[in-house]
């Protein structure tokens, strides 16, 4: 399909490929399930004509041969089935999240959300219907880790700049995010990123040489006893001692070292298992070529020593296999005289002395690529939505043309133009219920959010420079805490105005828990504050009292307001932003909408 089709077609057109491919290979598989029977069948018809003694016994070896060789041609097929499963998968979100249909699907990013963060909860940016579960493509803890920081800190503008860069080059790559999305079993990766750098990064203690080859010389020794005993059927004396002996050897041996070798085998435990798809997107990561300079670093992080990060990661992985193969039962009756765990333990000591403090920046490649390919992905799948200016100014600017809520339908939603440029700092929203004010103050936090960590705005234009931001749109109370919806409201705004400056701050019906008389006098000591530090910001009200102070701080503040309108008995809203002070409100016509008697 042409490269400028709509992204949904591009999903589209995949998706059926995928299909295609799917069917193909059930039927392949049906084909050699049928085979198989045959051949069994053949097997047990050769066999029932040897015991007959009709033919010679080595004719089943042929029936059998055959019969193992689709065993194997069958498991390579259903690995290749289970990849086209996931891509379809992958293309089906896609095409889930390009029609507006992806609320729920994906990861939802809950173990991210903080109601103590400044802006995380009223923004919606973790949770079910969240910007997290719209973005996300990320396979790995640490990819969705790091996709979360960027959108609870902003990044300075040399950063986004980067960033813009790496997302350009990877936004087509369509086909290398659906080869990251095959990979593995599982959707994320079961590997604490956190918890194996840290055990990475400890200082190592490698066995010495003639240790090692002590413990492999007798486990070699102890083989060779059992297999001389094994082979006389457990008869020949000389064996039976000298396997006593190595044994009686190596449990000095193994008193010596033990408290070592069990404590490597119970540290690496919970920090190395699961590590068959983080080796893999390294694989992936290590075959790539990149001109952005942030990937050009990431790819040099995962080929900076001597072996690849993904054969490092692999030969770990095999060691940490080995390690749990000692449940196995054959290996819990001759593990010991093999020095099994011994021996597993040292080349594991032995992997973390030479590749240890690569781990982190290895892990940190990979979560990296993963934040920025989901921005990318994102840039893919809405093509009109452009990269925001970042404007290296000494005064706090806000400039948004034609802004739109990201998580809403495009189709229904209304763009709105939102202007804090010098002298003006305030915009004072007034208007009435359900009009909009409080989706203009998400509007414009989402999309700051997404310019700040480097992704594209739903706007047709968005300039803006640096800025910390705060708000307070949801606040509730907490049974846990004790704290009343007042009170986690006014902790809400002490928090907002002790963030650095410059700041944008969103402020949704201010002290709307206590009497008019106190707030109105808090909400405009509140705002007076906020300027005095140099923020700008929206502020909604239904108090037009408070509306008067755009006069007192013009030209630094503005009066808008939505409105609505009453038709044929019903409540019409336009959703746009009007200059001025709201002249009338809608509170007493929604009562009786809803049959109360007023």
């Amino acid at each position: 399909m042409n490269a400028g089709s709509p992204p949904s077609e591009i999903y589209k057109q995949r998706l059926s490929q995928r299909k295609l491919a799917l069917e193909a290979t059930t039927q392949r598989l049906s084909r050699i399930h049928l085979l198989r029977l045959l051949i069994f069948a053949a097997a047990a018809f050769l066999l029932w004509q040897a015991l007959r003694g009709a033919i010679h016994p080595l004719w089943i070896a042929l029936p059998v041969t055959l019969f193992i060789g689709l065993v194997w041609g069958q498991s390579r097929i259903e690995r290749e089935a289970d990849l086209i499963r996931r891509a379809i998968d992958f293309h089906d979100r896609g095409v889930a999240r390009v029609e507006h249909r992806w609320k729920g699907i994906g990861a939802s990013g809950d173990q991210f959300a903080d109601s103590e963060h400044p802006y995380s909860a009223d923004l919606d940016l973790f949770g079910h219907a969240s910007l997290f579960q719209l973005l996300s493509i990320a396979r790995t803890r640490g990819g969705e880790s790091r996709l979360a920081q960027w959108l609870t800190a902003p990044a300075p503008i040399a950063t986004i700049r980067q960033r813009h860069e790496a997302v350009e080059e990877l936004r087509p790559m369509l086909d290398l995010r659906e080869r990251i999305a095959v990979l593995g079993a599982d959707f994320r990766v079961g590997v604490n990123p956190d918890q194996l750098a840290e055990w990475g990064a400890r200082v190592p203690d490698p066995f010495p040489l003639w240790m090692r080859t002590t413990a492999l010389g007798l486990s070699l020794i102890a083989s060779g006893m059992l297999i001389w005993w094994f082979a006389t059927a457990f008869t020949s004396v000389p064996a039976r001692i000298g396997l006593l002996a190595t044994a009686l050897i190596e449990a000095l041996f193994w008193s010596v070292i033990r408290f070592r070798t069990s404590a490597i085998a119970a540290a690496v435990e919970e920090p190395a298992h699961d590590l068959d798809l983080l080796c893999q997107i390294l694989a992936e990561l290590e075959r790539c070529e990149f001109t952005a300079p942030p990937l050009v670093e990431l790819c040099k992080q995962v080929r900076s020593s001597n072996h690849s990060a993904s054969a490092a990661i692999r030969s770990l992985k095999h060691l940490v296999e080995l390690l749990d193969s000692r449940d196995n039962l054959l290996l819990r009756g001759i593990g010991p005289l093999l020095l099994w765990t011994t021996q597993t333990a040292m080349a594991i000591e032995a992997w973390r002395a030479t590749h240890g403090k690569e781990i982190a920046g290895w892990l940190n490649a990979v979560a990296e690529w993963e934040a920025l390919s989901s921005i990318a992905n994102y840039a893919w799948e809405h093509p009109r939505d452009p990269l925001p200016d970042l404007l290296e100014s000494d005064v706090p600017v806000f400039e948004g043309t034609d802004l739109v809520h990201p998580l809403m339908e495009e189709d229904r939603a209304v763009p709105n133009t939102v202007s804090l440029t010098p002298p003006l700092r305030l915009l004072i929203v007034s208007g009435s219920n359900m009009s909009g004010k409080s989706t203009l103050l998400r509007t414009v936090g989402v999309n700051s959010v997404l310019a700040l960590a480097g992704a594209p705005v739903r706007a047709r234009r968005l300039s803006l420079s640096p800025l910390w931001l705060g708000a307070s749109i949801r606040s509730t109370d907490s049974l846990e805490e004790g704290r009343s919806r007042f009170m986690a409201e006014i902790l809400r705004l002490r928090q907002v105005t002790e963030l650095p400056s410059p700041a944008l701050f969103l402020l949704d019906e201010l002290l709307h828990g206590t009497n008019s008389h106190d707030r109105a006098l808090g909400s405009l000591g509140l705002i007076r504050a906020l300027l005095a530090k140099g923020g700008i910001g929206l502020v909604t009200t239904h108090d037009l009292s408070l509306t008067k102070l755009a006069d007192d701080l013009s030209p630094a503040a503005s009066n808008v307001h939505f409105e609505d309108r009453l038709v044929a008995g019903e409540l019409v809203f336009d959703y746009r932003m009007h200059p001025g002070v709201v002249t009338r409100s809608n509170a007493l016509d929604l009562m009786r909408a809803v049959g109360l008697d007023v």
